[in-house]
């Protein structure tokens, strides 16, 4: 038997409430690239171990740092006078009964892949360095691996949460962000660079957006210019959120540092599309959630998902299943307004048995918890008990923690 607990809440609804704020770090910003690079390279790791030895071994490579290089920008294209340094970290299986497995070579490719299929103007062989840092683990922790059992014992002790459903201001942040660093958007301006982040502010029904997009030097030919193409695409912005949301107001403003009349200084550019080129570090675990927002209304957990093992890190697998219950919920029960899932594991436990499960709900007007309480404990027990599937899906990449 599991231990799952669903209860009411008495909370007034997000979507209700007079304030709302939600942050959506984009593609080029410095912490996603960590998240989705270091979470890549889990995923090639899981296919390379199930290759080599026919099951995921240990792995946690969930540490990583950009340190930012240094450029120049100009109009009309500046230089690269330092490149980006990439740092690898945490632990990682490099040796299966005798079988070498190169996972220094695995990160960096990966890396460089990475690199080539989302940054249009950063070469991964001239732009970034990378610095290796994967070791073996503790004996404690890559003996789960060797346990019995279908499912592993949880190698943390670490509680995690999910909600549902997204507010509209939620889905407008998250969809405004997809949107700028869309194929099409890209084709018809080129000047807007991968490193974007949307910042949105509700209060009421009135919707206010602050955005910062890295314009890409070689595409600007004056301070003239800049202010000209910006223009264009602070117009293409407010049809797409106008078109996408139905807010009373809308207001959207961007690279709001701009000064006119100040040259370069007083314009957000850069010379490879991210502020990684000079400007900006990053890491794991500082940007999105896993659900790709920070909402500052939600809780969440503190833990990095991206780059944990799939099949025995909680704090990858809960972060990520909270939210999956959480929906499942909603969809299933449609008496609930609002639902929060919350997982608590204890280390060398079977994943599908966590410490506690439960759901925090809020049900719409006056209908009654009690009568649809099975239900919601039907799904937690439905979804631990096939939280194996979830696993490999994590494992295969068909899962985002970014």
């Amino acid at each position: 038997m599991r231990n799952i607990v669903v209860e009411g809440l008495t909370h007034i609804p997000l979507e209700k409430q007079r304030l709302e704020i939600v942050e959506r770090k984009g593609l080029g910003h410095p912490d996603y690239i960590c998240d989705a690079i270091m979470d890549h390279i889990s995923i090639r790791l899981s296919k390379e171990y199930i290759e080599k030895a026919g099951s995921i071994l240990h792995h946690n490579v969930d540490k990583s740092l950009l340190v930012a290089g240094e450029a120049e920008p100009r109009f009309g294209g500046g230089i690269v006078k330092q490149p980006i340094l990439f740092v690898f970290g945490d632990r990682a299986t490099s040796e299966f009964n005798g079988t070498k497995i190169d996972i220094n070579g695995i990160a960096t490719n990966v890396a460089k892949e990475w690199f080539t299929k989302n940054m249009r103007f950063v070469d991964p062989e001239k732009h970034v360095k990378y610095q290796v840092e994967l070791k073996s683990g503790s004996v404690g922790l890559t003996d789960i691996f060797k346990r019995k059992g279908k499912f592993l014992g949880a190698n943390d002790t670490s509680a995690a949460v999910g909600y549902a459903p997204m507010t509209r201001t939620e889905k407008i942040v998250l969809q405004t962000e997809n949107f700028l660093n869309s194929k099409q958007f890209k084709s018809r301006f080129p000047e807007s660079g991968e490193d974007i982040k949307v910042m949105g502010f509700r209060i009421n029904n009135d919707l206010r957006l602050t955005i910062a997009m890295a314009f890409v030097d070689r595409f600007i030919t004056s301070e003239e210019d800049y202010f000209e193409k910006k223009a264009k695409i602070l117009d293409d912005i407010h049809t797409f959120v106008a078109v996408n949301t139905d807010f009373e107001a809308i207001d959207v403003q961007l690279n709001t540092l701009d000064v006119k009349g100040r040259g370069l200084s007083g314009l957000y550019l850069t010379v490879l599309g991210t502020s990684a080129d000079s400007g900006d570090s990053g890491q794991v675990g500082r940007g999105n959630r896993v659900n790709g927002l920070i909402s500052l209304n939600r809780p969440f957990c503190s833990e990095a998902a991206a780059g944990k093992n799939p099949i025995s890190h909680v704090g990858k697998i809960y972060n990520a299943l909270t939210y999956k219950i959480a929906q499942h919920v909603h969809d299933e029960v449609p008496e609930v307004e609002e639902v929060y899932i919350w997982l608590l594991s204890k280390i060398g436990s079977p994943i599908d048995h966590p410490a506690v499960a439960a759901a925090q709900v809020i049900m719409k007007d006056n209908n009654n918890l009690a009568e649809v309480k099975h239900k919601i404990n039907d799904v937690l027990d439905y979804e631990l008990t096939n939280i194996d599937n979830f696993c490999m899906e994590l494992a295969q990449g068909k899962i985002s923690t970014y």
